[in-house]
C-alpha cells in the first residue's frame, strides 16, 4: 500500500513538473497593457518573436553560406511614417472585425532580423515589436461602474507588411534578401512551410478565454506608504485589477512550445525546425474588474468598490479580505479573553496580612559584628492552625544544656564570647552545631564544647 501512494506521490510531482514547461528560444507573442477606465487614452506593448534554426552537421552548401555569417537587419518608425499609419488601419480592422469597438490612435513599429551561424547551426531571430496607444475600450459608465471592452487583444494582420521598403511581416523575406544560396536550396522543399506563418500573429491571445487566465488585484495603490513602492501616477489611488496567461496551470492547461521541424535532403542532409514559446499576456485595469460577455465580446466590469466575485470561479472577493481580517478579529478576542480572566481573579494580598507578622532575630556573632538575619511570625497564634502548612513535620526538639545560672557581667558583655551570648539568647546549640568553641578560657559558657574547650587553656 505504502508502495502504491509513493508512486501517485512521485507520478504528481512529476505532472507538476511538467506544467512548469522548460526553457525555449522565444515567445510567440507577448501582450503588456493597462487599462485605465478614467482616461481616453491607455498604453500597451505587444512583442513578436520567432526563431528558426538551420542544422547543416555535414557541411553543404548551405553550411558553406550560413557558417560563420552574421547578418542584423533594425528599424523603428513612428505613427508619422506613412507605412506606420497604414498598419495602425489594418489593425483597427482586424479589431472591428472581431466585434470590439476599440482603435489604435498611435503607434510604433520596431523591428530586429539577424542571423548568426555557428560551426555546425545557424540561427534566424525575428523579433517585432508594436507599442501604442488605445482608445474607445469604455463601453458605457455610470455612478457605480465602467464596461470595458477587451475584445482587441487579438492583433493579428495577414499578408506583406512594408515599413519604408522592409518586409516585417514574411519570414522568408529575410532569406529571399539575404542568403541566395540557401533560398534556392530550400525553395520547393517541404522546409518552406516553416517560413510561411506570418510573425505579426497574436490570434491565440484572443482565443483562450479571460475566465481561464490567471486573475489577481493588487491593493498596494490605495495604501498610504503606496508611493514608496514606485508606483506610477496612474495607479496611485487605486486597485489594479491584472489578468495573465502563457503559464501551465489547472485552468490554462499545461503551455508548450510550438515545434514545427523538417528534414531535407539536397546536396547534404539538412534539418531546419521553427520553435515558439507559448503566447504570453499580461493585460491590467486599474480598479475591481470582474469578467463577462457583451453581445459576444468579453468585457469586464470595472468598479471603484469591490465587487461580490472575480473573474475566476466566482471567487468573492471579500474572502480575501477576510483572510487578512480573521487575525485581527482572533488577536481581539485573544485579548478580550485574557482581559476577562483578569478581572475574574482575586486582587492584593492573597497570604497573611503583613499587620499580623513581627519581627525578630534570630542569630549573634562575636566581635563587633552582627548580621541582620531574621524571621517573622504571627504576633498571636489563633490563626495558626488555619494557616500552618500540614505537610511539614515538626522538627524534632534538641535538648538543650542546662545555661549558667549566672555569668559575670564582664563575660555577658565580652563581645569576644560567642558562646556565653548564645547562653543568653538560649541557642548555646551554634557551638555545638560549628563544631568547636569559639569562646577563649575567660569564658564561663554552660556548654560542654566550650567548657572543655577553657579547661584545656588554663
Amino acid at each position: 500500500m505504502n508502495r502504491v501512494f509513493l508512486a501517485a506521490g512521485l507520478a504528481a510531482v512529476a505532472g507538476l513538473l511538467a506544467l512548469g514547461g522548460g526553457a525555449s528560444d522565444s515567445w510567440a507573442a507577448q501582450l503588456d497593457a493597462t487599462i485605465n477606465p478614467n482616461a481616453d487614452v491607455s498604453p500597451f506593448k505587444m512583442s513578436y518573436l520567432k526563431t528558426i534554426h538551420i542544422w547543416y552537421e555535414d557541411g553543404g552548401v548551405i553550411g558553406d553560406e550560413l557558417r560563420g555569417n552574421d547578418i542584423t537587419i533594425s528599424g523603428q518608425y513612428d505613427s508619422s511614417h506613412p507605412d506606420v499609419q497604414s498598419l495602425i488601419e489594418r489593425l483597427n480592422a482586424a479589431i472591428f472585425q472581431s466585434g470590439s469597438q476599440v482603435g489604435i490612435s498611435d503607434m510604433s513599429v520596431d523591428y530586429t532580423f539577424g542571423l548568426y551561424g555557428g560551426d555546425e547551426r545557424a540561427s534566424i531571430d525575428y523579433k517585432i515589436i508594436l507599442s501604442g496607444e488605445l482608445v474607445n475600450y469604455v463601453i458605457t459608465k455610470d455612478t457605480q461602474k465602467t464596461l470595458v471592452d477587451l475584445g482587441w487583444r487579438g492583433l493579428s494582420v495577414d499578408g506583406s507588411v512594408m515599413i519604408d521598403g522592409q518586409e516585417i511581416n514574411d519570414p522568408f523575406t529575410f532569406v529571399e534578401d539575404n542568403l541566395p544560396v540557401t533560398r534556392d536550396t530550400i525553395s520547393g522543399t517541404a522546409s518552406e512551410r516553416i517560413f510561411d506563418k506570418y510573425l505579426i500573429n497574436a490570434d491565440f491571445v484572443l482565443e483562450q478565454p479571460l475566465e481561464n487566465w490567471h486573475f489577481l488585484f493588487d491593493p498596494t495603490g490605495i495604501n498610504v506608504d503606496a508611493g514608496t513602492f514606485g508606483l506610477g501616477d496612474e495607479i496611485s489611488g487605486f486597485v489594479k485589477s491584472s489578468w495573465t496567461m502563457g503559464e501551465s496551470n489547472l485552468q490554462q492547461g499545461r503551455q508548450v512550445e510550438k515545434i514545427e521541424e523538417e528534414i531535407i535532403m539536397v546536396d547534404q542532409e539538412y534539418v531546419v525546425k521553427s520553435i515558439q514559446s507559448p503566447d504570453q499576456g499580461n493585460l491590467n485595469i486599474i480598479g475591481y474588474g470582474v469578467i463577462g460577455i457583451l453581445e459576444g465580446v468579453e468585457i469586464a466590469g470595472v468598479t471603484s468598490t469591490a465587487p461580490s466575485s472575480t473573474a475566476t470561479g466566482d471567487f468573492p472577493i471579500m474572502i480575501i479580505y477576510g483572510m487578512a481580517g480573521m487575525a485581527a478579529v482572533a488577536g481581539i478576542a485573544f485579548f478580550f479573553v485574557s482581559n476577562r480572566a483578569l478581572k475574574n481573579e482575586k486582587q492584593g494580598q492573597q497570604g497573611i496580612d503583613p499587620t499580623h507578622l513581627v519581627g525578630y532575630q534570630t542569630s549573634s556573632a562575636s566581635g563587633g559584628y552582627q548580621t541582620n538575619r531574621g524571621e517573622a511570625q504571627l504576633k498571636s497564634d489563633a490563626d495558626y492552625q488555619m494557616t500552618r502548612n500540614h505537610y511539614e513535620q515538626e522538627p524534632p526538639q534538641r535538648q538543650q544544656s542546662e545555661p549558667s545560672s549566672a555569668l559575670p557581667a564582664a563575660v555577658a558583655e565580652d563581645a569576644t564570647c560567642g558562646c556565653a551570648a548564645s547562653v543568653e539568647m538560649g541557642s548555646e546549640c551554634d557551638c555545638q552545631m560549628q563544631g568547636s568553641c569559639i569562646c577563649d578560657h575567660t569564658c564561663h559558657c554552660g556548654d560542654d564544647l566550650c567548657k572543655e574547650m577553657a579547661e584545656s587553656m588554663r
